[in-house]
């Protein structure tokens, strides 16, 4: 019995978003922001750290390169830890992204043993991939292996009853309302053990 290769669903979802591209540290625009963000003046900001406004402002404009002491007058002037001054916020603004699915209005992924609709899919580049899934497995035989890929995977029965199978712990039978979060990398599978084919939400982080 061979593992699988990650799912096919969750391979599209990640090709859908560019690889990560991290920008060069510009020390200046960074201390120009902190202290907009305080909604300081270039004499107030100066003052607090203890600098000329002349020194602060060849700064802020790359025609100097501070010295470890000054970059520690900044950074106790502006009230932050000095490793701050080179850590810039993941997301430098709000982008306001956002999509509805209607109900049975998402899109199909059909596999021998899931009957995927995936959420959300006019959103690419998402950090997780919501589905839901129609369980039509009923033994942990008809998989071809376990399940298993990167990331990590939060599990919500919506109805009908199932058994989560892993790699490492015992099964464990999961009613409507039960919910599991789990590391995909570890190997895992479902099964409806209801009359009917239990649905399940799954939620799936791609970075």
């Amino acid at each position: 019995m061979s593992d699988y290769d990650e799912p096919s669903l969750i391979r599209l979802a990640r090709a859908s978003g560019d690889s990560s591209h991290v920008e060069p540290l510009n020390l200046g625009r960074r201390v120009r922001e902190l202290r907009k963000a305080r909604e300081w003046t270039l004499e107030r900001a100066a003052q607090e750290a203890g600098l000329a406004r002349s020194t602060l402002s060849k700064i802020e404009n790359e025609q100097m390169s501070p010295t470890f002491e000054l970059m520690k007058k900044l950074a106790d002037g502006l009230g932050i830890d000095m490793p701050q001054l080179f850590t810039p916020p993941r997301k430098a603004q709000v982008n306001g992204r956002m999509d509805v699915t209607q109900s049975d209005g998402g899109q199909p992924h059909v596999t021998p043993t899931y009957e995927h609709e995936l959420l959300n899919a006019n959103l690419t580049k998402k950090s997780m991939l919501p589905y839901r899934a129609r369980i039509r497995a009923r033994s942990f035989e008809e998989f071809d292996g376990w399940v298993r890929h990167d990331g990590e995977e939060f599990l919500y029965v919506l109805t009908g009853a199932v058994r989560l199978y892993t790699e490492f712990y015992e099964p464990v039978e999961m009613k409507r309302g039960d919910s599991a979060y789990y590391d995909a990398s570890m190997g895992h599978n479902v099964i409806s053990v209801s009359a009917e084919d239990a649905l399940i939400l799954w939620v799936t982080s791609l970075v």
